[in-house]
């Protein structure tokens, strides 16, 4: 646990030396490198994390997949748990726990299946292990709902040569940078 909370440290750092207009350009790439893949044509659902602070920004592509008249969910922090819920726009989402923006779980509760995940993260290696925020919420998440293909993006420098994991940690079918699609 000690390693993994040196990379968090570090990847912070490295987030708060990137510029906004980079983040910007690269979380762009991102997007079009999701867009034409075949498993997203194919969902009918887009579960997307709501990006804050430095992470591969996700709101352009939850609009092309609201264009595409895609249903698209996001998620909320309950407990221990995550859930994700559908929202038609952005002004659905109100700041929660740690000071995402997170849906009112009021609303519809979504149902992941046959939906295509994007999950953020903190540091990858090469064989899609990932070091999360030290929460767990996706891995418990993903853990109890295998019904969704589940795309990790990250910024390249994000890639490690080696990151540590445990039996429980969930790896992603896919690993997206702006760089290249690894999965």
């Amino acid at each position: 646990m000690h390693e993994k909370k040196e990379i968090r440290k570090q990847i912070f750092k490295l987030r708060e030396e990137v510029s906004k207009q980079q983040i910007i350009l690269d979380s762009h790439k991102i997007t079009e490198k999701i867009i034409h893949m075949r498993q997203f044509a194919e969902a009918p659902c887009i579960f997307a994390y709501m990006d804050v602070r430095g992470e591969v920004m996700t709101r352009e592509l939850i609009r092309r997949a609201w264009d595409e008249n895609k249903k698209v969910a996001v998620p909320k922090v309950l407990g221990e748990s995550l859930k994700f819920y559908y929202i038609t726009e952005f002004s659905q989402c109100t700041l929660g726990c740690l000071d995402i923006p997170e849906p009112d779980s009021n609303g519809s509760e979504a149902v992941c299946d046959g939906a295509f995940m994007i999950m953020p993260g903190m540091a990858f290696d090469r064989q899609r292990h990932r070091v999360g925020y030290g929460g767990g919420y996706y891995d418990r998440y993903l853990e109890k709902n295998r019904c969704c293909i589940c795309a990790a993006v990250a910024f390249s420098w994000q890639v490690q040569e080696h990151v540590p994991y445990n039996s429980y940690d969930i790896i992603p079918d896919y690993l997206i940078t702006e760089k290249e699609i690894i999965g």
